[in-house]
């Protein structure tokens, strides 16, 4: 019998489905690369072009998905589910997106777990915005 524990995956103490989405609220670009847009592209049934113009745009030099309003962030990826929280795209997500967290834990897992305990309240949803240090967001 081969070895089965080099295919096992690192456990992970976070759970995406019970989390209100902050790593699609909170940063303001998703990097998006061409790669994504074909995947976007085909996955919408529309040209790579259309797929650009219609679900990127541009900040500064860098190709990033576009927002939309979000009733509990403010902002958010266009393609997130404002009820479910869901992401709408998920197998055509991009690698960015597939890859976040790329540790075992997630920060905003852990502060979500840690405030509903102080709170005692299961669906407390501490609301987060980032800011760096230069005052940039």
């Amino acid at each position: 019998m081969g070895d089965t524990a080099t295919n096992v995956k690192p456990k992970s103490y976070y759970d995406c489905v019970a989390c209100p989405a902050y790593c699609c609220s909170v940063y303001e670009r998703v990097q998006v690369t061409p790669r994504d847009v074909r995947r976007l592209a085909k996955h919408f049934g529309v040209t790579e072009e259309v797929a650009t113009a219609r679900y990127t745009k541009m900040w500064e030099k860098e190709r990033v998905l576009r927002r939309k309003s979000d009733p509990l962030f403010g902002q958010a990826c266009q393609f997130l589910n404002p009820e479910t929280r869901g992401c709408t795209i998920y197998h055509a997500r991009p690698a960015v997106c597939r890859e976040f967290p790329i540790t075992k834990r997630c920060a905003y897992w852990d502060l979500l777990q840690f405030e509903r305990e102080q709170q005692d309240d299961p669906n407390t949803v501490p609301l987060v915005t980032i800011t760096f240090k230069n005052g940039k967001k």
